[in-house]
Order: C-alpha cells, then structure tokens, then sequence
C-alpha cells in the first residue's frame, strides 16, 4: 500500500507541476490544455483563485502582498505526502490528504459555478487526491484490523 499512495502523490506532484508551468506562462499565450471555452486551465490557472490568498479585485501587482500559486501549495503536500507514505505514516497521510481533498472540493466548486471553465490538471488532482483518501483509509482499516486479530489469537 505504501507504494501505491506513494505513487499516486508522486502524480499529483507532476499534475501540480503542470499546474504551476501554465500559471507561469504569459497569460497571452495559449496553454496546451486550452481545449473549449469550458476547458481552459489557462483561464483557471490565472484567475485571481490561482494564488492563495485570493487576489482582490482591485488589488494591483504593486501593493507589496505575496501571493503563493495553489498548484505549489499542492507541490508541497504532494512531496510531504510521499515521504510519510514511505515511511508507513498513515495517519499523517491521511490528514494531509483531507486537507487536500477538501481545498481540492473548494477549487472544484469555484471552477463549477464562479469561473464557469474547467482546468484539467485540477481535475486530475482532484482524482488523485481522492484516490489518496480512500487508499489512506483503506490501509488504516486493514492495519487496525490485523492488529485486532493479533491481539484476539
């Protein structure tokens, strides 16, 4: 199980790679996940909910505030969630899992019903992140249970 979670955040650390790469690009320029106007990371990956805290709508580049990208957010609890994975900590895991997941659901929602476009490597983060959950929980579940049965024999 350790290998499977290790490699499913080892994705998720290249799809926020990904992420990061369009954020940087010159807004002009088209990315090459530009599929439809509903399918854009471009647009999503430079809206003012790309960086965290979200821009304010009057704010301009000279008021000083740093802005840390989302998609290195992700990058960072990708990475930790490798190396708890290899070390067997599942709890730590699984709470930087949920914490991903639920910042992951927040994006998801404001790609869905405020920015109206969909990037496709958040979505593919999303999916990753689930899977991280449910592997996470799983190999907790199965540990608690083999320790359960050893203490029953």
């Amino acid at each position: 199980m350790r290998a499977l979670v290790a490699v499913l955040a080892l994705a998720g650390l290249v799809v926020s790679v990904l992420a990061l790469r369009v954020h940087n690009m010159d807004p002009a320029a088209a990315p090459p996940c530009a599929v439809n106007e509903h399918w854009d990371c471009g647009a999503v990956n430079h809206s003012r909910y790309a960086v965290f805290p979200p821009k304010l709508v009057d704010e301009d580049a000279a008021s000083g505030k740093r802005h840390i990208p989302v998609a290195e957010i992700g990058i960072a609890g990708y990475g930790a969630m490798i190396v708890f994975a290899a070390l067997g900590r599942w709890w730590i895991v699984l709470q930087l899992a949920e914490i991903g997941f639920g910042a992951a659901c927040f994006l998801t929602y404001l790609e869905a019903f405020v920015l109206e476009k969909w990037c496709i490597y958040c979505v593919w983060s999303q999916v990753i992140v689930t899977s991280i959950v449910l592997a996470t929980a799983l190999a907790l579940v199965l540990r608690w249970q083999a320790g359960r049965a050893q203490r029953i024999a």
